[in-house]
């Protein structure tokens, strides 16, 4: 199945007046630094931007899961999860770190008690936080300046990760297969806005640059939900060639050329064109598990995050090619340049 040619006109048209590499919040890239998410290790990791050696590490309240990044990089958020997995938390977490990125230092943490296991953390671009709760079944609400918790919205579902666009509008919950409905969440009115069935349950969850849409990772096919957000209804599919299970993670390159897949149960990294993600597609082998995606400024190299051997591979996107590949510690959840 082929995606719904509407989806791609509406990407067209964005990368007709170019992506500005600040437009996706939630995906950023940078200079300055890079910071990995080193879940199995129980570490957070800082690392030279250039020359991908290890600068530092440091540990936070708990075991770190996920990561998002203020919109002036200056403060990435680390969720406290549990020491679990999904479906299976024995002790669930209930804070999120505050890491200075300048010094690389803790600077804080938020207590969301009595909510459990934050885990998907977005932004917006007013600077306004996000969690998506999955034992608590709620999307947290929060403003890192007053460290606080401003609403708690129900999802009905076990949200898992997120998707918030940047203005603030609305949030797109996935809820594995707790509930096979994406959550559509009225961030203003607090409130569930609609579901977008998802037969199979949902894995990842990232929305479109401009935010026209958003894309559902279906849980067990190798296919990617489109979901319109103006209707919040699903306008077409993207198969993913050569793969066979369920898929884990994409993300947009910020100059918008590029969408890239991760196939974490085949260990591939599938890279479609953005603007016609219809047409022909280029496969990637990475290390195990591939799942953290991350780019540098110039869209050209991407780094992928191996959660299965806490290897990172560098990608060439003008060769298709792994570079290089380098151990950055036992199992790397979420990466990213800022």
């Amino acid at each position: 199945m082929k995606l719904a040619r509407v989806c791609c006109l509406g990407l067209l048209a964005l990368s007709t007046n170019g992506f500005a590499k600040d437009l996706d919040v939630n995906n950023p890239t940078g200079a300055q630094g890079l910071i990995m998410i080193d879940k199995l290790g129980g570490y957070v990791r800082f690392f030279d931007p250039s020359s991908l050696a290890e600068l530092s590490s440091l540990t936070i309240v708990g075991t770190p899961h996920e990561l998002a990044i203020s919109p002036d990089h200056k403060v990435a958020y680390v969720p406290d999860y549990g020491d679990g997995v999904y479906g299976r938390n024995p002790k669930p977490g209930h804070s999120i770190a505050m890491i200075d990125l300048a010094s690389r230092k803790v600077i804080d943490t938020i207590d969301v008690s009595p909510h459990q296991a934050p885990h998907g953390l977005q932004v917006d671009a007013n600077g306004l936080l996000y969690a998506s709760c999955d034992l608590s079944r709620k999307l947290l609400v929060i403003d890192p300046g007053k460290r606080s918790v401003l609403a708690a919205i129900d999802t009905d579902g076990t949200g898992h990760w997120a998707a918030v666009l940047a203005d603030g509008s609305k949030a797109y919950v996935a809820n594995k297969d707790d509930r096979r409905f994406v959550t559509v969440i009225d961030i203003p009115n607090r409130r569930i806005a609609g579901k977008v069935a998802m037969p199979n349950g949902t894995q990842g969850i990232t929305a479109s640059p401009n935010g026209k849409q958003v894309l559902a990772l279906d849980l067990t096919e190798p296919k990617i939900a489109v979901i319109d957000t103006a209707t919040d209804r699903v306008i077409g599919h993207i198969a993913i060639d050569g793969a066979t299970k369920g898929l884990w993670r994409a993300r947009y390159s910020p100059d918008g050329k590029h969408l890239l897949v991760a196939s974490s149960a085949e260990n591939n990294l599938h890279v479609l064109d953005a603007r016609r993600p219809d047409g022909q597609q280029q496969v990637v082998k990475t290390g195990r598990t591939p799942f953290g995606i991350a780019f540098t400024p110039d869209s050209r190299t991407a780094l992928i995050g191996n959660h299965g051997d806490g290897s990172v591979d560098v990608v060439d996107l003008d060769t298709m090619k792994v570079t290089r590949n380098f151990k950055a510690g036992t199992g790397i959840e979420a990466l990213s340049f800022f």
